[in-house]
């Protein structure tokens, strides 16, 4: 059993600014090494009555990570607001098992050569989580949010930074606690070989992040009734925190590098700084502050290491920049399309060639453009118009090409042939169909549900 290190101590201090880009130029690889990270949560519910289980009810969310141990995870534990030890999280060889804010259940995968293994991954947390759930009379949910929940009906995890996170959304935007209980992300995280290429794959993977948030679309409900949205999930991050989201404009001017991100991160406000074992309150404090001992919290100290990787995964931008990047626009949704997020984004990104017919689409684009594609999206999916005339379904035919493309010469360099190209089928499917998933519930939800919500449920993960 673990516990988290407490920062402080022997820990090396941040004395000067060049420290801070040190964990994104450690992130540099030689293309043999990229690896794939794939992060899905998803919604947790009793089956005997559709409710959010609490932390520490029988067959709770508790309950639940200890069940894993028969599957060789190993818990993690912290101090909880009221000072009680709990066990937040799962660590074993495929990732940590971590818990957002209302108890959805996250796997944070482990970092993975194909994607064989990245599905292989996610079909083992299936299992067990299926397994589990039978035994603790829960279900799983894979979509964007929560369709028939307020925020009133959700319990809240006992985990200290959350606390301090939901004290402190209500004060920059409508939306933060929303964003915190009632929603649900697919992720992947990638490598990058050098600063120059980090900055290729920012770009093109923030600026073509509106079209996986158009593929994934799954949230078209709130309360129970249609949302009148298709990803409210992305609504969502438009009233969050505006010092901390968005389509980041910097990232396409001329000379943006390590540096440039570090100092967009020093204009991110501050959430907590963790100490002994607690989370101290440091919402709305600067880090640059930190940095000259002038923390009004801590006078005096001077920030670790591990303090500034706690305050870069603060930011929650379209595509975030740690050791790797990470892309952050889809909704969640089930098992058969987990899987097809990373074959989009490794298709692009990690084939030269297709990186570059990728950008080539979209570098001629305006910010204001950008903001307009990321601002509609939501509503429209593949609906939205695109710089220069046609919808977005237009040139999501053209992005699976090349991202197929893409994944077909990797499969040739490292001899595994053709076959990472069929995890692109489920992205193909929706694009021939003409509706993203959240269409298709709509289309249920009006048809053969007779608009009764519950019927959700037996879509199941």
């Amino acid at each position: 059993m673990s516990t988290r290190q407490a920062s402080g101590g022997d820990e090396p201090r941040i004395e000067h600014r060049d420290q801070l880009a040190a964990p994104m130029q450690a992130g540099e690889k030689p293309a043999s090494a990229w690896r794939i990270g794939t992060e899905h949560e998803k919604l947790v519910y009793k089956t005997t009555d559709h409710r959010a289980p609490s932390y520490d009810e029988a067959g709770g969310i508790r309950d639940i990570l200890m069940s894993m141990r028969q599957f060789g995870w190993e818990p993690v534990e912290e101090a909880g607001p009221s000072g009680k030890v709990d066990v937040i999280a799962m660590s074993g060889e495929d990732g940590t098992i971590s818990l957002e804010p209302a108890g959805q259940l996250e796997l944070s995968g482990a970092p993975l050569e194909t994607l064989h293994q990245t599905c292989a991954e996610t079909g083992r947390h299936l299992t067990q989580v299926k397994s589990i759930g039978e035994d603790c009379n829960v279900g799983f949910l894979g979509l964007g949010m929560w369709p028939d929940k307020a925020r009133e009906d959700l319990p809240v995890m006992p985990k200290q930074r959350y606390e301090i996170m939901m004290r402190h959304m209500p004060r920059v935007g409508s939306l933060g606690l929303d964003m915190m209980l009632r929603t649900c992300t697919i992720q992947v995280n990638l490598d990058y070989s050098s600063e120059a290429d980090m900055v290729k794959k920012f770009r093109t993977g923030l600026a073509l992040q509106p079209l996986a948030t158009a593929l994934f679309a799954n949230s078209p409900f709130t309360e129970g009734k249609p949302n009148g949205f298709l990803s409210y999930r992305s609504h969502i991050w438009s009233d969050t925190d505006p010092h901390r989201t968005g389509m980041l404009p910097f990232v396409f001017e001329d000379g943006f590098g390590y540096e440039r991100y570090v100092d967009y991160m020093l204009d991110v406000p501050m959430y907590f700084v963790y100490r002994d074992g607690k989370y101290h309150d440091a919402a709305g404090l600067s880090f640059r502050d930190f940095m000259k001992g002038e923390l009004s919290i801590l006078p005096g100290e001077l920030p670790t290491e591990s303090d500034w990787w706690d305050h870069l995964s603060t930011a929650f931008p379209e595509v975030r920049l740690k050791s790797f990047l990470e892309m952050r626009g889809a909704d969640g949704g089930p098992w058969n399309r987990i899987c097809a997020l990373p074959a989009l984004w490794v298709g692009l990104l990690y084939d030269e060639t297709a990186l570059d017919a990728a950008w080539d689409l979209v570098k001629d684009w305006s910010m204001e453009e950008r903001e307009a594609l990321r601002n509609a999206v939501p509503a429209k999916a593949l609906d939205a118009s695109i710089p220069g005339g046609g919808k977005l379904r237009d040139l999501a035919s053209e992005v699976l090409d090349i991202a197929h493309a893409g994944l077909a010469a990797r499969g040739r360099l490292n001899s595994m042939g053709d076959n990472e190209t069929g995890f692109l089928n489920p992205l193909r499917q929706i694009v021939d169909s003409g509706k993203v998933p959240a269409q298709v519930l709509l289309d249920k939800y009006h048809g053969e549900w007779g608009r009764d919500i519950s019927r959700i449920y037996e879509e199941s993960f």
